[in-house]
């Protein structure tokens, strides 16, 4: 069954009025009356996909009655056209999830937050992977760089004249392709910082472009 045929159901088993509520008796006839609209012209939107909640009217009138209800319990919504209809929609999960609790959709809620809560974390790691993976990509490239910058230092017989801590760390960056700056600069013998083996690898490149 999906999220809405479930939300449905719930909406639909939940009592018309409620005892022991907090919210006074104006309000609870405003809850009933945004529980009412969804039932009857509302839609959400799977939510492990997108974020997006609606309620259509035929009247602007009347989305705007229900946008001002909302707007009075603090739930955020926007109005459009849809086709020939007035959309009253909210695209944010944290207030789609206020929406449910406000309508008393307490399982709703639940099951939503949990969604939301999986689907942050997996785009959290995605953001990690693809940034890694970028900064991956920038040494990988600037390694190749600067190998060939040296093996032309070499082939012009100008390598060996090169001062002892550059030839240094260009013998380490031949043998490790793959390493950081950071990395580089803790292999020397006496350690240097990742802008310190920066500057001695940009010195190198300075050197062989005048041989290219």
């Amino acid at each position: 069954m999906s999220f809405l045929s479930e939300l449905r159901e719930e909406i639909i088993s939940l009592k018309m009025w409620d005892n022991n509520s907090n919210l006074n008796q104006d309000e609870q006839l405003a809850r009933l009356y945004i529980r009412e609209a969804f039932i009857k012209s509302g839609f959400l939107n799977d939510p492990t996909k997108e974020y997006h909640l609606e309620v259509l009217f035929k009247e602007k009138e009347k989305a705007e009655e229900l946008k001002n209800i909302l707007d009075s319990f603090g739930v955020n919504s926007k109005i459009t056209n849809k086709g020939s209809d007035f959309m009253v929609y909210i695209k944010e999960g944290e207030e789609i999830s206020n929406f449910l609790a406000l309508i008393g959709a307490n399982g709703a809620v639940i099951r939503f937050e949990e969604i939301r809560v999986e689907k942050d974390m997996r785009n959290n790691i995605n953001r990690i992977v693809n940034c890694e993976t970028a900064n991956l990509n920038k040494t990988i490239d600037a390694s190749v760089e600067q190998i060939q910058d040296i093996e032309l230092l070499k082939s012009k017989g100008v390598f060996e004249e090169l001062k002892e801590s550059l030839k240094e760390i260009a013998i380490l960056r031949v043998e490790n392709p793959d390493s950081s700056y950071e990395e580089l600069g803790k292999m020397l013998e006496e350690p240097i910082s990742k802008s310190g083996v920066s500057h001695r690898l940009s010195k190198i490149s300075e050197i062989a472009r005048e041989y290219k």
